[in-house]
């Protein structure tokens, strides 16, 4: 009866006991040595319950290692040697991640040889769960311990959590615990970093250790809760505190980005609007306050109240021209007869032998054009944009010349649009994670069909096979030829089995392809996902597979929202290797044919290869030509027609000039062809700018001296007895000097501008320059002569073109009159022009348009958009925006070391290193501290660092870097074999950095050790183009330290990312002190050669410019016979052209670049020829008031400079607009437009109107020699009346 009553109390006294541990004496063990085996290859320990036995011999040196402090008398532990070994092979990797922070790592150590080892381990260890075990080799029955629990400290776990909780992994660029925690390093604290390392299902521990934290007794228990060492203090004399990188409390402040500039405002307004309101204002006040006292002072002294308000008021030519002619008017006056006595007799002298004049002018184009055979087209962008001495372009060629030039990259952003997200439910446990539409497992796997596909497109090239393989960057090659693809399904291993791999049981799935890689995206260089699946991370070519290099549209670093995929394929570049490059090309070309023709419902895919905007950019050039040559045409033709004077319907083929305007033209375009060709025979490229903008500039340029030349003609009488020689003659040395003046002057100011460091504008300035000079030339001699042929063949009344058929004799003949243009500009344009009233409202509007430009002068943006240069119906404009909208991570910056440091010498190694010991101000410290300001440096990760992996590499704590002993040939980790030993002791001195011969001897190895699970830190995928090897691979040459910029969107956001990180470089270079060294940090990505030349582009531009109108001002000052006023007025007229031009810019939305510049360069000189032939003609004009003088240079001038370049281009430019090219639309159509316009108001209207305001006063040399020549005729009376 009281057995039964008995059993209850029994039980529940068991019951107790398991709840609330027995207090048991301090030195006392729960297990000892290893028995069953558990899941993946793990052992459970031994139950073990009584005093710590002695450790044998030859576990000292393990203990020693691991666990120095057991190290002491008789060495008593609760471990064998066997669980020592697998201790150490269990702290693998966090020995090599964590390791570079000695105080993270002692503590991690203290935890686990605690656990493991501790004589002390009843105090806080109670076992909770165990089951009987059979060993096969003694029949013997053992206990397995399953089940534990692990009392620690709360602030022995929060001060190793603080330790560790900065520390760098230089290969993945991301936090070491990101790798260790289960989740991402952001998320990781103290308790679920703890509890993750002792759960099984990290495939690490055999059983699930459960860890309660208590800093006071706990159920009997005392947590272990042992001194620990902050990230900031030394855990021994050989090593020093963790570095800034890995500890942030001994950095100091964190670095803050410099404020932004304030803006300039003034009354809340930007600054320059108020300020040039302001000088609108007062030069209104002023002006029309100036109109208002002569107006004054006119109606009290003068009686007409219509004489002209003018600084220079005369009744006669006489009354002002009183007193002696100064020397420079003598001298204009002598260099003015001079020159139209040089062409005057040239004139004639054409006119006389036009067959010899022509012969020898088809010899010198002949000649000329010979030099094409020997052309070069220059379509290498890098040529293009970057001079061989600028900066970019010598970083370039020092980084291809050290490391190897940077790769092809082809690249495909996949989205599936009609896949709906998804939750994942981990089991047991864990909260829901949702997966976005492109991380669907049935689009996976649609995904890796289609990179299998790309994977196996065959080109063909020379009759030879070309395919991935042959062409791909493989970095472990020949070791592993698998080629490089950042793809989210590397983590997968590119492999469908993979993906499909799953853990479970008929129940629940514990572990699936979401399990693998939300702990991929965490530890994307780890070569065990530590989940139940146990599948490796590491790419399949050996190299880590980040997640903001494949993933996209995610939000922060929720990678599992991803809404697209990223595949990049880099595919090696062959700069001095033709056929190789040409292969890697004619495999691009399928490429893109295959993924145009690619379909697949559930995907959206936009894609880019390396040569896919160079085979835009062609495809839009020739599509676009149709459009340029009826440009062309309908500028022809307005100049075969317009040349002509035609006076009725029958002589309308006499009269015309279609077969003249027809050899002007072609005149213009042989001056192009000469220039091309001389060029061409000293070795110079040509640009595809120099083709298509030069005939434009060349053809204004020339037409508007034909038709100067023709129409002055039209509108001379031949003099009594003078011969038809003698009146050519006549008229070219009266027009000639007009020519030569804007011809001298734009070629000057052209091959001035050749002083240029930008290429493409350097190129254009010296064959324009060039261009213009040559036509000059043709057409003071060869259009001369063939003048003289058409007229004679007009004065025999013989048709144009057909010359052989003659009309009947006319009476009349041809004879001199004024086109109803010229009469149009004689009659109504300049008398309604130059009316008091109308010209302050020209001053007014014009000085209001130039402040209007100032005041927007600094806002034209600069740069050029990429897409701008791609046709409306693109597959690239698609991958553009795909790029702006998905991408998370911008290109690859290298900040490289040029050769010449001392890495051997524990100084050196402190300049750059971000480890333990190294310098706060080391290379790889200020290029993380970049990263924290990414927002303002654009620098978006901390450095991927060779020599801090080396050095975790290298220490002998590592299974990683170990020999033969016999033969000193490097034993790669993965190798089972006792005759490998450690490269390094396990001394004190061993421990510390290698230095001088020992640095050199291992740094191969460790270049050559490719990734593999026992060690992860090989550097040959990583490294092995990083580090330049020099004088048989005994010194470390030049070296970089790779990361990636931020996403950049804009040209602003590339420009602005080249100067921050050039910035960096500098400040590194600094620090270093390596100022008054031969060798320096720069920073180098592949776009910087591109965006090099915005860096000075307003400097160019002012200099480009300032040069051509300091030209134009020298030659207008000197064939002007130094008159500098005019000079002046033309220069400043020209300047507010080009002013002007830059307010079109800001409202037109044109961004000012090469492109751009190189048109302004081009205005400039379009200028010249609006303004240069009424300066001209105001300043030899000897009317008596400056209006009169202004009425008559405009009167003679406009008509032809109206018909001439105004109406002759804007018929051209109005065709441009339908041009499918968005740069012909934007660069060519509205610039072009604009510079007519501009250049047609300016020249006709403001110029006139400011002349007989302020324009020189009459050339008193020319005024006596007028008198004289009118002496005693009626002329003078009707001057005098």
């Amino acid at each position: 009866m009281k057995t039964p009553g008995l059993c209850p109390r029994l039980l529940l006294a068991a019951g107790l006991a398991l709840l609330c541990p027995v207090q048991v004496f301090s030195q006392s063990c729960v297990w000892y040595g290893e028995c069953g085996m558990a899941s993946e290859g793990n052992r459970y320990n031994c139950e073990y319950s009584g005093p710590p036995k002695p450790l044998p011999k030859d576990g000292y040196d393990l203990v020693q290692e691991l666990c120095p402090g057991y190290f002491f008398d008789d060495v008593r532990l609760c471990c064998d040697v066997q669980q020592l070994q697998t201790l150490k092979s269990n702290l693998q990797l966090p020995l090599q991640f964590l390791s570079r922070c000695p105080s993270c790592f002692y503590n991690l150590m203290n935890l686990f040889c605690e656990l493991t080892c501790s004589p002390r381990q009843s105090q806080f260890l109670n076992v909770t769960s165990t089951q009987s075990f059979i060993d096969p080799t003694t029949n013997e029955t053992k206990t397995n311990i399953d089940g534990l629990q692990y009392y620690i400290g709360q602030s022995f776990a929060d001060a190793m959590y603080n330790a560790c909780h900065d520390v760098e992994a230089p290969s993945s660029n991301d936090k070491a615990l990101g790798l260790m925690c289960g989740k991402d390093a952001k998320d990781c604290n103290a308790t679920n970093w703890i509890e993750y390392m002792f759960n099984k299902d990290n495939g690490q521990a055999p059983f699930t250790i459960t860890p309660i934290f208590s800093d006071i007794p706990l159920y009997g228990m005392q947590p272990m809760n042992n001194a620990t060492k902050g990230c900031n203090e030394s855990v021994d004399d050989v090593t020093g505190p963790c570095s800034c990188q890995d500890c942030s409390i001994t950095c100091g402040p964190k670095p803050q980005p410099p404020p932004p500039p304030t803006p300039w405002i003034i009354l809340g307004l930007d600054a320059m609007y108020v300020i040039m309101w302001i000088f609108y204002m007062g030069f209104l006040l002023l002006f029309f306050g100036m109109f208002f006292i002569i107006w004054c002072y006119r109606k009290r002294y003068f009686v007409s109240e219509y004489t002209p308000i003018d600084g220079n008021i005369a009744f006669s030519i006489n009354a002002s021209d009183r007193g002696e002619a100064s020397c420079c008017d003598q001298l204009g006056v002598a260099f003015e007869g001079f020159l139209t006595q040089v062409f005057t007799r040239w004139g004639s002298f054409c006119v006389r032998k036009p067959v010899l004049v022509i012969f020898l002018s088809l010899v010198f184009i002949s000649v000329c054009c010979s030099g094409l055979v020997f052309m070069r087209l220059t379509t290498n962008p890098v040529d293009l944009w970057s001079a061989p001495s600028s900066q970019a372009h010598l970083e370039k060629e020092y980084f291809d010349t050290h490391f190897g030039p940077f790769f092809r990259t082809e690249q495909l952003i996949i989205r599936a649009p009609h896949t709906n997200p998804h939750t994942y439910e981990p089991y047991p446990s864990g909260a829901d994670v949702p997966f976005g539409p492109a991380l669907d497992k049935g689009i996976l796997h649609q995904v890796l069909d289609l990179q299998t596909a790309i994977e196996n497109i065959t080109a063909f090239y020379n009759n030879e096979t070309v395919l991935f393989q042959d062409i791909c960057l493989a970095p472990l090659s020949p070791y592993n030829n698998n080629c490089t693809i950042l793809s989210v399904l590397n983590y997968f291993q590119n492999s469908h089995s993979v993906l499909d791999h799953t853990k479970g049981d008929a129940f629940f799935v514990y572990a699936d392809y979401h399990t693998h890689f939300l702990y991929c995206t965490r530890a994307p260089a780890s070569l065990n996902d530590t989940s139940l699946l146990h599948d490796p991370c590491l790419g399949t070519f050996g190299g880590p597979i980040f997640p903001w290099l494949v993933l996209g549209g995610y939000d922060d670093q929720n990678y599992n929202n991803a809404t697209a995929l990223v595949i990049t394929l880099p595919v090696n570049n062959y700069y001095n290797n033709t056929e190789k490059l040409q292969k890697a090309q004619a495999w691009e070309k399928e490429f893109i044919n295959f993924v145009k023709n690619y379909k697949n419902p559930n995907l959206t895919i936009s894609f880019s290869a390396e040569r896919s905007i160079e085979d835009e950019i062609n495809r839009e050039s020739n599509g676009d030509v149709f459009t340029v040559l009826i440009s062309y045409a309908v500028m022809f033709l307005y100049i075969s027609i317009a040349l002509g004077h035609i006076k009725s319907c029958h002589r309308f083929l006499v009269d015309s000039k279609i077969s003249l305007g027809i050899a002007g033209i072609l005149m213009v375009l042989s001056s192009v062809v000469c220039s091309l060709g001389l060029f061409s025979y000293i070795g110079i490229p040509l640009t595809l700018i120099v083709i298509e903008v030069i005939p434009f500039l060349v053809l204004a340029v020339g037409v508007d001296n034909i038709f100067i030349l023709v129409q002055t003609f039209q509108r001379d009488e031949r003099l009594q007895g003078e011969t038809l020689d003698k009146q050519l003659g006549r008229i070219l040395g009266e027009v000639a000097p007009s020519m030569l003046l804007s011809s001298f002057s734009e070629a000057i100011a052209f091959f001035l501008g050749a002083l240029s460091t930008m290429p493409a504008v350097r190129t254009f300035s010296l064959f324009a320059g060039m261009a213009v000079f040559i036509d000059f030339l043709l057409q003071i001699t060869c259009f001369v002569s063939l003048l003289g042929l058409d007229i004679k063949r007009q004065e025999k009344n013989k048709l144009d073109i057909l010359c052989c058929v003659k009309i009947a004799e006319d009476r009349t003949g041809p004879q001199p009159s004024e086109s109803y243009l010229f009469k149009f500009f004689k009659n109504v344009f300049s008398s309604i022009l130059l009316k008091d009233w109308m010209r302050p409202i020209v001053i007014s509007v014009f000085v209001g348009i130039l402040s209007f430009s100032i005041a927007v002068l600094n806002k034209v943006e600069i740069g050029l958009d990429q897409s701008l240069s791609m046709p409306d119906d693109s597959y690239v404009l698609d991958y553009f925006k795909s790029l702006n909208q998905y991408l998370h991570a911008g290109p690859p910056v290298y900040f490289v070391l040029e050769e010449g440091h001392d890495y051997t010498s524990l100084e050196g190694q402190n300049m750059v290193c971000g480890g333990m010991g190294c310098n706060n101000n080391s290379l790889v410290q200020q290029i993380f501290n970049a990263a924290e300001l990414d927002n303002y440096t654009r620098i978006g990760f901390a450095p991927s660092s060779w020599i801090d992996d080396y050095f975790d590499w290298i220490k002998p704590q590592s299974s990683c870097c170990r020999i033969y002993n016999r033969t000193d040939k490097f034993c790669n980790a993965s190798v089972v074999d006792p005759s490998c030993v450690r490269c390094r002791p396990l001394t004190p001195e061993g421990k510390r950095r290698p230095q001088g011969e020992d640095f050199m001897k291992f740094l191969p190895m460790f270049l050559s050790d490719n990734p593999n699970p026992k060690c992860g830190k090989g550097g040959h995928a990583a490294y092995s183009s990083a580090v330049h090897l020099t004088n048989n691979r005994s010194e470390v040459g030049a070296t970089y330290f790779m990361t990636y910029h931020t996403v950049l969107h804009s040209s602003s956001d590339y420009i602005d990312a080249l100067k921050k990180a050039r910035m960096v470089a500098a400040n590194i270079t600094d620090t270093m002190g390596l100022a008054g060294r031969p060798y320096r940090v720069f920073a180098y990505s592949v776009f910087y050669v591109f965006y090099e030349q915005y860096l000075t582009i307003v400097d160019d531009t002012i200099f480009n410019l300032g040069v051509s109108l300091g030209a134009i001002f020298l030659v207008t000052a000197v064939l002007l016979g130094c008159d500098l006023w005019s000079a002046v007025i033309m220069c400043v007229t020209i300047a507010m052209i080009l002013v002007n031009m830059f307010g079109v810019m800001w409202l037109w939305g044109i961004s000012l670049n090469a492109v751009s510049l190189v048109n302004l360069v081009m205005s400039c000189g379009i200028s010249v020829e609006f303004c240069s032939h009424i300066t001209r003609a105001f300043a030899v004009s000897t009317k008596g008031s400056r209006v009169a003088r202004a009425n008559e240079a405009l009167s003679n001038m406009g008509s032809c400079v109206f018909s001439g370049i105004t109406l002759t281009k804007f018929g051209g430019i109005v065709v441009l607009a339908f041009a499918r090219s968005q740069i012909f639309q934007i660069f060519y159509f509205r610039m072009y437009l604009a510079m007519v316009l501009l250049g047609a108001t300016h020249g006709l209207i403001f110029l006139p109107v400011l002349l007989s305001y302020i324009g020189p006063s009459v050339n008193k040399a020319k005024s006596h020699a007028a008198q004289e020549r009118n002496r005693g005729t009626e002329r003078e009376r009707l001057l005098n009346f």
